[in-house]
């Protein structure tokens, strides 16, 4: 008999969290201040950054996608490309790369996404990025769609994916992408557990919310507090529930873990204090005009204050900020909202990484192992309304 949907459910949550980094392949480290930022967006770093990643617990890696300057951001690599390149520099990390519909031609980008997936012996993952920064389209000359608008077509985007990576006669007829008895080989790897290459997608807004439900394996969410991530996991799981769906849920958080909990909150408060202001405020303004776009005004970074947007995704408000025991109950109590992953940036990546490596995840194991032998994560996945 196929596994309820609490079940489903139960057995993402009780898995061992998993984390993902973001790839510093555009200029400019993950915040946007005038703090030293030892970190490098180029590519024998970056090569350097993934197998260290990978030997400190690491399971994903992020390839952001920039295709102007903008923000702090001067300069940036294209996110398929160098995300194959780093498949190639590693053994077990898998990376996603983050891209644009609109941008892409779906079956172009399935085509690559299949090839990188049998070179690197099935761990390519792809980020659909729906889009917020209107120049990277118009500057290109491509037409910029109003919100949900660009919502539909992801969705289109990655059904269509979906079905040309499975089906030998592949078939879609939507109101942008068509394909038509298509069978695409070599197809991606065949791996146990995975029907596909992985699809993330993310956004705060109700169409992402709803899209997320009906099409996606995984929903990213900014930083978030602990009512910020629950309100997302409950609204995403009540879309998916009515397609028959599971989805699973990764978190955005900026990492600052030092021996005393003083040393981390100074760091955090000279990032701040050092912030570029024009170019936080540039950002500020872009995000939020995209979000008010949306049908009921609820988009990406509406809420987000001037702090909040030096690291741009949000990423201080997930609280990460700590001694390495603050961080690992912090990551473990996310457990118990719904959180599957986590989408970690940091100050000084090489250092940093391996720091998370040795003196936080090891505490997160020890306390996902309490948390399964005392009986408490059903109950309190329950008590949050994560389960069904």
């Amino acid at each position: 008999m196929p596994a309820s949907r609490s079940e489903q459910q139960l057995d993402a949550a009780a898995a061992p969290l998993q984390f993902a980094y973001w790839v510093p392949n555009v200029s400019g480290g993950l915040v946007v201040s005038k703090i030293e930022q030892r970190t490098d967006w180029s590519y024998d770093y970056n090569r350097q950054l993934a197998v260290l990643a990978e030997n400190n617990g690491f399971d994903y890696a992020l390839s952001q996608v920039r295709y102007i300057a903008s923000y702090g951001a001067a300069y940036q690599h294209e996110s398929t490309s160098f995300s194959l390149a780093l498949l190639l520099a590693t053994e077990r990390l898998k990376v996603i790369a983050a891209v644009h519909p609109g941008l892409w031609q779906p079956g172009v980008l399935a085509k690559l996404l299949a090839t990188a997936d049998q070179i690197s012996g099935g761990r390519a993952a792809v980020n659909v990025v729906s889009g917020w920064f209107r120049d990277e389209f118009t500057k290109l000359g491509e037409p910029w769609l109003e919100h949900d608008e660009r919502y539909r077509r992801s969705e289109e985007f990655i059904t269509y994916l979906r079905e040309i990576w499975t089906s030998d006669h592949a078939e879609f007829n939507g109101d942008f992408y068509r394909l038509h008895d298509f069978d695409l080989k070599p197809k991606p790897v065949d791996v146990p557990g995975r029907a596909h290459p992985e699809i993330f997608q993310g956004g705060n807004s109700t169409a992402a919310r709803a899209m997320a439900g009906r099409v996606s394996d995984w929903y990213f969410s900014n930083g978030k507090d602990f009512d910020g991530i629950t309100e997302q996991v409950i609204d995403v799981n009540t879309e998916a529930a009515l397609h028959g769906r599971t989805v699973r849920f990764g978190l955005n958080g900026f990492l600052v873990g030092r021996d005393s909990e003083s040393e981390a909150r100074d760091v955090l408060r000279e990032i701040v204090d050092k912030a570029d202001r024009e170019a936080v405020e540039g950002f500020g303004s872009a995000v939020r005009q995209a979000g008010q776009s949306t049908s009921n005004g609820k988009g990406m970074w509406q809420d987000s204050e001037f702090a909040d947007l030096v690291q741009y995704n949000d990423g201080f408000r997930t609280g990460l900020i700590g001694t390495p025991e603050q961080i690992a109950e912090r990551i473990v109590a996310y457990k118990t909202r719904g959180v599957n992953l986590f989408l970690l940036g940091f100050l000084h990546y090489l250092e940093d990484v391996e720091y998370f490596g040795t003196r936080i995840l090891p505490l997160v194991r020890e306390l996902e192992a309490d948390l399964a032998s005392s009986g408490r994560l059903e109950s309190e996945l329950a008590a949050n309304g994560i389960l069904a």
